[in-house]
């Protein structure tokens, strides 16, 4: 086997330390990752090889994993196994589409869908979106990627008075409203930390009740008038969430 930092990583344990195992295991992670010695991205090798090399039980090595993941520095993905977490920047204070967004990071855009459908505004579009019970809506449900890896699961609800066909759209949202005349210029976004269900947790690839960054936003033109309703869920591993604030004093 390779003598490199990441094999000695996985060496074998101090068993005279008075840590338990789990921790000092935690701890050499989270060390590794905080030095650069395991790169975003990166994968781990399989519980069952990692407790064999470090002769420890794999039930230890299970719960310092858990930890870790909790803590939003590890990642399991359903079918790919574990690895060091992306995380990307998104700024809350402009009002850009995820795919100007992904690319503005180096990142390759892209999208799944799931549905583009139109029908009757439910209660909750209605009510955001200010429309007259019966008007009609056309739905865009897509699981968002970047670099072909899940990133966000998404639902934007649109008044059937700016887009007549959902297939209009076919990558950028806000692209098509632009060409439209009626890309949002301020939107107002509702952010909740929540635990995901299973259905929602299996397009995006983590396990039910995993963290989760659940946003509504609310996108509108100058006048006020609501153009899109997005309802979108992020795994709390993959993203960190930036604003600038000011003192209203100086400003």
């Amino acid at each position: 086997m390779q003598d490199d930092p990441v094999t000695a990583l996985f060496g074998r344990m101090e068993k005279t330390s008075s840590s338990p195992l789990y921790v000092q295991l935690q701890s050499r992670v989270r060390n590794a990752i905080h030095e650069g010695i395991l790169q975003a991205g990166q994968f781990l090798p399989p519980e069952r090889e990692i407790g064999q090399r470090m002769d420890v039980s794999r039930v230890t090595v299970r719960r310092a994993i858990d930890t870790l993941v909790q803590e939003g520095l590890l990642v399991q993905r359903q079918g790919a196994g574990t690895f060091v977490a992306k995380r990307l920047e998104q700024p809350l204070n402009f009002l850009k589409s995820y795919t100007e967004i992904m690319a503005s990071q180096g990142k390759r855009p892209g999208s799944r869908w799931i549905d583009r459908s139109m029908g009757i505004a439910s209660a909750e579009e209605a009510l955001a979106l200010q429309l007259e019970d019966g008007k009609e809506v056309v739905r865009f449900n897509r699981l968002r990627l970047a670099d072909d890896q899940p990133m966000a699961l998404e639902l934007a609800a649109v008044p059937r008075s700016f887009i007549d066909n959902p297939f209009t759209v076919e990558d950028s949202l806000y692209d098509v409203l632009r060409q439209q005349g009626v890309r949002p210029v301020k939107a107002t976004q509702l952010l909740r930390a929540i635990t995901i269900d299973a259905e929602r947790a299996g397009f995006l690839g983590i396990p039910t009740d995993s963290a989760t960054l659940y946003i509504e936003r609310l996108g509108m033109l100058a006048d006020g008038t609501p153009v899109e309703f997005t309802r979108s869920y992020f795994p709390g591993d993959s993203y960190d969430f930036v604003t600038e604030i000011r003192d209203p004093i100086l400003n």
